[in-house]
């Protein structure tokens, strides 16, 4: 993933509401979200490394991970994505997996991790060392940087989240999905400085990334209820921001409950 938005414990309704959209290369294969044959782990996968960037269970677990941008880190050591699918097949809670990753951290590439399950939300990342954070209730974001770090994109995606439950945090997803196709730029002033230059750093502004080679691959609305059960629905993209389907998927305790989008 490369922009996160999510409300954890400041809801009556959901316990986590996570928003966010995977950026990449179109040429990378992966797959679309579907429970998976093989562990317990419902998510979309990457065919090329094995792993996930976002990922639930049906015990109402929960996690995503990103990448770290900056051009001068060697990107060396073991795939993050196992990272998500490590805790999501796991029997460790959030705490104790927090504990026992932090002396493994610094053996992957650059990433930052969020881990949920019923009692506990985490924090995880490995640059410039590594380190572990509890997360408060509130609204966060994330993107490829730190912990909430107050890129324009993050802030706005944050925003929306905001007042999406504040009008009520209905069962419409659409007005996150509307958040998380904002393809408007940020006001260069505004723009952090990651090294990869003014142009790109442009272009990478948006929460919506549309491109030939590389762009936003998939757009996910997470919700998990305080008894466990909820949804999980994904929207692809092709090349351009072409529209390349959707899945909806219920798990644990909430499968009964209907869910409208757009």
């Amino acid at each position: 993933m490369c922009l996160i938005a999510f409300a954890w414990n400041a809801d009556p309704r959901w316990r986590l509401l996570l928003v966010g959209n995977r950026d990449e290369f179109h040429a990378r294969p992966s797959a679309a979200l579907a429970r998976w044959d093989t562990l317990p782990i419902i998510g979309g996968r990457d065919l090329e490394a094995g792993g996930s960037w976002l990922g639930v269970t049906d015990s109402g677990r929960c996690c995503v991970v990103t990448n770290v941008r900056d051009p001068d880190d060697p990107q060396a050591g073991a795939s993050r994505g196992l990272l998500a699918t490590d805790y999501l097949a796991g029997a460790a809670d959030a705490a104790t997996h927090a504990q026992v990753l932090q002396a493994t951290a610094a053996g992957y590439r650059p990433f930052n991790l969020l881990t949920f399950d019923r009692a506990d939300a985490f924090y995880l990342g490995n640059r410039p060392a590594p380190r572990t954070q509890r997360v408060a209730s509130g609204v966060h974001g994330l993107s490829n940087a730190d912990f909430n770090t107050p890129w324009p994109k993050t802030r706005r995606l944050m925003q929306r989240l905001q007042q999406w439950l504040e009008a009520g945090g209905t069962d419409d997803f659409s007005p996150l999905f509307d958040a998380l196709a904002d393809e408007d730029v940020a006001a260069d002033t505004e723009l952090p400085d990651t090294g990869i230059g003014l142009e790109r750093e442009r272009w990478l502004s948006s929460a919506f990334i549309r491109g030939e080679q590389y762009g936003t691959r998939a757009s996910t609305v997470v919700a998990i209820g305080h008894d466990g059960g909820g949804v999980i629905v994904e929207r692809r993209f092709g090349p351009h921001g072409r529209r390349d389907g959707q899945t909806t998927l219920k798990f644990g305790g909430g499968r009964g409950r209907t869910y409208s989008m757009s």
